[in-house]
């Protein structure tokens, strides 16, 4: 009996040697695998699995994914079916993102204008409903005259601003409330986007070469017809007995307190930062664009290699978001930007030894190089972004959440305006064309000096590190005169299994 025994327990103790033997390596790769897995799931215990889902919607698919189609089809559109100077092309790039500046508009609105009892649903179906209009008018129409194909571009691009302002108000409140997961959000939400450009810069040269830039235009309806989804899957508080005679008076509530809030030293200053720190940073993108795509003095790259080009590239975004979140998101703001700003200038220096053509000398492609310069841009961009987006989720007082966060995010973008438009009057006076690159090398330089100003502005950032209060104590604890008392504290989602038994 005990000879029975021993032989059965023979091949158990030869199992668990063989486990003993494999779990160390399995256990560190499970271990990998399970780090993203226990930080979603612990994002959705905290802030409900409904805001994770959101931003991965609005900031995954509208934004990285549909964005970085529509950016790379915009590039061949303007240069190809348009025609237009690279500078031109600086200056419409600019007029597009208009929409983002006039943020704190659409935060208003959802903030203070419920529609049908809705504070949000409506917003995001009205943004989803209009950029699959626009992205139709684009697809469909041939010969599109350049004000209209503007018109349209910028349309798109208004119901991408208003989808991600409704889901910035969950961001900031959320930021209130659980401040120690603020730099956790930004991280969600610059994963999320930095996934959804690897994705869509991947297939992006693709489907140019296959069905050309209109046709990426109408590729452009699926993340438009999601933001509808979403906006019908919403699940908030219907509004009873709404009063829209009060609406004059919270716009006027809302923008005392907005006024009150900015007058404070501790916010003016570093919003003053970030605007100059974007606006100093020359945006030149469409000269490099057009001298990658040129067939004499440039590397002649095909739509498929721009496309692959871009996708690599946003690794290093991804990556930066990586390092952001485990490394550097308890460090003191003035120190994180000092060192991402000053990687972000000597950085720059790469794109000037490409121009020149250095890297022939060394031996090194034009391809391989390019990748490098890209992703090595990306990473060091996205590294100095996140510490301002969590400087200023932590700016935001209680009440008025999603309008100041908005305010914040349009400076932000008052910055990038600038940038696309001081880079496109830096390409006209060097006389930078469609053919003509001889001044290239110069643009790059005067951008690169002009990164690394910032760094004399860095007195104007706080000290403090991201767990700790930036506004005063009173500005949290105050109200506005905006009824929030019947939205929900965490925005839902209603189930489809929910809706299909008649929620």
């Amino acid at each position: 009996m005990q000879e029975e025994e021993t032989k059965e327990e023979e091949p158990f103790a030869e199992s668990t040697e063989e486990n003993e033997q494999f779990h160390p390596t399995e256990g560190i790769i499970w271990g990998w695998v399970c780090i993203p897995i226990n930080w979603f799931r612990m994002l959705s215990r905290e802030m409900h699995w409904s805001f994770v889902f959101g931003v991965v919607v609005v900031y995954g698919i509208s934004q990285g994914l549909g964005g970085s189609l529509a950016g790379v089809g915009t590039k061949y559109y303007m240069k190809d079916v348009q025609k237009v100077q690279p500078s031109e092309a600086q200056v419409y790039a600019g007029i597009t993102s208009i929409p983002w500046i006039v943020k704190p508009l659409w935060g208003l609105l959802t903030d203070v204008i419920p529609i049908f009892g809705y504070r949000r649903r409506p917003y995001f179906i009205f943004a989803g409903f209009l950029g699959v209009i626009a992205m139709l008018l684009l697809s469909l129409h041939e010969n599109l005259h350049l004000v209209l194909a503007l018109l349209s571009l910028t349309a798109g691009s208004a119901g991408a601003a208003i989808a991600d302002v409704t889901i910035d108000a969950c961001v900031a409140q959320n930021s209130i409330a659980h401040p120690l997961l603020a730099a956790d959000m930004q991280s969600l939400c610059a994963f999320s986007s930095s996934v959804g450009a690897l994705l869509g810069f991947s297939i992006s040269g693709i489907f140019v070469h296959l069905i050309g830039p209109m046709g990426v235009f109408g590729l452009m309806t699926i993340p438009s017809g999601l933001l509808i989804l979403l906006g019908f899957l919403l699940d908030e508080p219907h509004m009873h007995d709404f009063s829209y005679r009060q609406v004059n008076q919270k716009f006027i509530d809302a923008g005392k307190a907005m006024w009150t809030t900015l007058k404070s030293e501790s916010v003016w200053r570093p919003c003053l930062y970030m605007y100059l720190s974007l606006a100093l940073s020359l945006n030149i993108l469409e000269g490099m664009f057009y001298w990658y795509t040129d067939s004499k003095g440039g590397p002649t790259f095909s739509e498929e290699s721009v496309g692959f080009i871009f996708s690599i590239s946003s690794v290093g975004s991804l990556l930066g978001a990586i390092l952001y979140q485990y490394a550097l998101k308890d460090y003191a703001f003035r120190d994180v930007l000092f060192w991402t700003q000053l990687l972000y200038g000597l950085s720059g220096m790469l794109d000037l030894v490409l121009v020149l053509r250095w890297n022939l000398n060394f031996g090194i492609p034009d391809y391989f190089f390019v990748v490098i310069v890209e992703s090595i841009a990306q990473m060091t961009s996205r590294l100095k972004w996140m510490p301002m987006l969590v400087l200023s989720s932590k700016l935001c007082p209680s009440g008025i959440e999603g309008t100041f966060f908005a305010l914040l995010m349009s400076i932000d973008n008052v910055g990038v305006l600038s940038s696309s438009w001081a880079g496109g009057f830096v390409l006209h006076v060097l006389n930078i064309t469609r053919t003509r690159f001889e001044n290239l090398w110069l643009a790059i330089l005067i951008r690169n000096v002009l990164r690394l100003s910032p760094l004399c502005l860095l007195f104007l950032v706080p000290r403090a590190d991201p767990n700790a209060l930036i506004l005063p104590r009173e500005s949290l604890d105050s109200k506005v005169a905006i009824d929030h008392s019947l939205e929900s504290k965490n925005v839902e989602l209603v189930a489809l299994v929910s809706s299909v038994e008649g929620k």
